[in-house]
């Protein structure tokens, strides 16, 4: 049992820097020039968040931060929610304009776009914001920030690395005060609230999921926990996690109530061998579609195959599912800096499920877990 497993997860480091936004914007204007692309609309949400420090709410009223290479960033808001902007962590990088209510915010942005070009646009924007600029700007295109410029969130900074690492090392306390609670006779809905209560009391700012399938509820990936009596003889598959200092954790854990059958613990060796095999692979340049190759072969190998029905991982950062995605087809190569989970699984429909998850980061030459609980199988009461 690590360290990391039964401390409290370490004290945060404090705020983004004011500075760090002014890089970050300035980035992501450049890699939007090297994408061939005029600039960035960036609306509420969490680009905004990571670009800016500023979270307003996603409201009818049109938020837009425009980048592009050589100019100041913009940022338009409603009049009413200036004071907000101009207090943002960012906000001594940007120009802020405000628009009145009975006014057009839309042609307002249109003279920053200009008649002609291509901009990235973050994935939350509302269809209702997006078509208004196809109506004012008709020769301008667009195209979603995950399609054009899949890496901007992508590689964190070592600041973003232990922001994760830590709200890794609180997840995997919450895993060990959670073993310690008795399981059987227990509703799932149960266990994924003691989940919920124990990321809140361990630093989380916000609970996001808490997944809890026993027994053939475990063969259902995003099971949502119900009131299903959890007995003794099941498989629990637990995946939870949530924002702690604004960065995800997410990790997963199969256990089993009592002692579990041959087969059982044949499932679990398999996928704990595959999510062993898969880490060991990580390292820079390697494709993505390589880790989820690597994974798969194992449980292939031994005849699950057909039962591993997703990908093996996904990015995580200021949102817990972001590019690179480790998938088959995704060549994006590994960078150092890149977080990402391994979460390997077989779902025996009817039966039960395993699932073991780590979130990984890249590092010069290997990879390094921010979940460092024990991978065996644990039994509960």
């Amino acid at each position: 049992m690590s360290d990391a497993a039964t401390a409290s997860p370490p004290p945060s480091e404090g705020p983004v820097a004011p500075s760090a936004y002014v890089a970050r914007m300035e980035r992501a204007a450049v890699s939007a020039a090297d994408a061939g692309l005029a600039g960035v609309i960036v609306t509420p949400g969490p680009d905004l968040a990571w670009l800016t420090g500023y979270q307003p709410a996603m409201t009818e009223r049109l938020t837009a931060l425009l980048l592009s290479a050589g100019r100041r960033p913009q940022l338009l808001v409603p009049a009413l929610e200036r004071p907000d902007a101009e207090h943002a962590p960012g906000a001594r990088g940007l120009t802020i304009t405000g628009w009145t209510d009975g006014q057009d915010p839309y042609a307002a942005l249109a003279p920053l776009l200009g008649e002609r070009g291509r901009y990235g646009v973050s994935d939350d924007a509302w269809a209702l914001h997006l078509l208004a600029f196809q109506r004012v700007c008709p020769g301008v295109s667009y195209g979603a920030f995950t399609e054009v410029l899949p890496m901007l969130r992508a590689v964190k900074d070592a600041y973003e690395v232990e922001r994760l690492a830590a709200a890794g090392a609180a997840a995997d306390a919450v895993y060990e005060d959670i073993v310690k609670l008795r399981f059987a006779g227990r509703r799932e809905q149960d266990v994924a609230a003691d989940l919920a209560r124990l990321l809140l009391e361990r630093g989380h700012s916000q609970v996001d999921f808490t997944v809890v399938g026993s027994g053939p509820n475990g063969a259902n990936p995003h099971h949502d926990a119900g009131d299903r009596v959890i007995e003794t003889g099941d498989m629990v598959v637990m995946d939870f996690g949530g924002l702690l200092d604004g960065y995800g954790s997410d990790t997963t854990r199969t256990v089993h109530v009592g002692e579990p059958s041959a087969e059982e613990r044949k499932v679990h060796d398999v996928v704990r061998e595959a999510q062993q095999a898969a880490f060991e692979a990580v390292r820079p340049g390697v494709a993505c579609q390589e880790i989820d190759r690597v994974a798969r072969q194992v449980i292939r190998r031994a005849g699950y195959g057909e039962y591993f029905i997703h990908r093996t991982g996904h990015g995580i950062g200021v949102t817990t599912h972001e590019p690179p995605y480790l998938v088959e087809g995704e060549h994006l190569p590994l960078v150092p800096g890149m977080c990402f989970s391994i979460e390997p699984g077989v779902y025996l429909p009817g039966r039960f499920g395993v699932r073991i998850e780590d979130i990984v980061t890249c590092t010069e030459s290997a990879g390094r877990r921010l979940n460092n609980t024990s991978r065996e199988l644990r039994i509960v009461a």
